[in-house]
């Protein structure tokens, strides 16, 4: 499986038995899999969207957004809950709206599922860290 590096944006080919291992980034040999969720914005965004295997699941959101500090421990720990079957990643739509408005994020907090690249399913509104991975489960991850 190809997994992006979060510190660098390496990508690395990782054998589907190893993910449950730790595996580290040959490039910087950082952690492949952040204990936390990834901040990205721009070209970095593209690339551990588009190039990861895993799912990635992205929270738009932005600093003054109250809905949106209150979900972000919930949203750490589903990342803790769910590491090795789902990447965890945060975009602040104030610091990169270009982003937010290609993806027509029009509310925030919004969560928005992808794989191999492509949105597969979203989710407006703040939720507790056992609805995000219900929700997830639901959606196949």
């Amino acid at each position: 499986m190809h997994i992006v590096c979060p510190y660098c944006s390496a990508v690395n080919a990782v054998p589907q038995e190893r993910l449950g291992q730790h595996p580290k980034c040959g490039k910087c040999h950082q952690p492949l899999f952040a204990d936390h969720p990834v901040e990205l914005q721009g070209a970095a965004f593209q690339r551990y969207v588009g190039r990861n295997d895993l799912p990635v699941l992205v929270d738009f959101w932005a600093p003054w957004c109250g809905p949106c500090r209150m979900m972000a421990p919930a949203f750490a720990q589903a990342a803790q809950q769910m590491q090795g079957r789902c990447l965890f990643a945060k975009l602040n739509t104030e610091a990169d709206g270009e982003t937010g408005a290609r993806y027509q994020i029009r509310s925030i907090p919004t969560m928005v599922l992808f794989r191999g690249g492509r949105e597969q399913a979203r989710q407006s509104g703040a939720m507790g860290a056992a609805d995000i991975q219900r929700w997830l489960v639901g959606q196949g991850v």
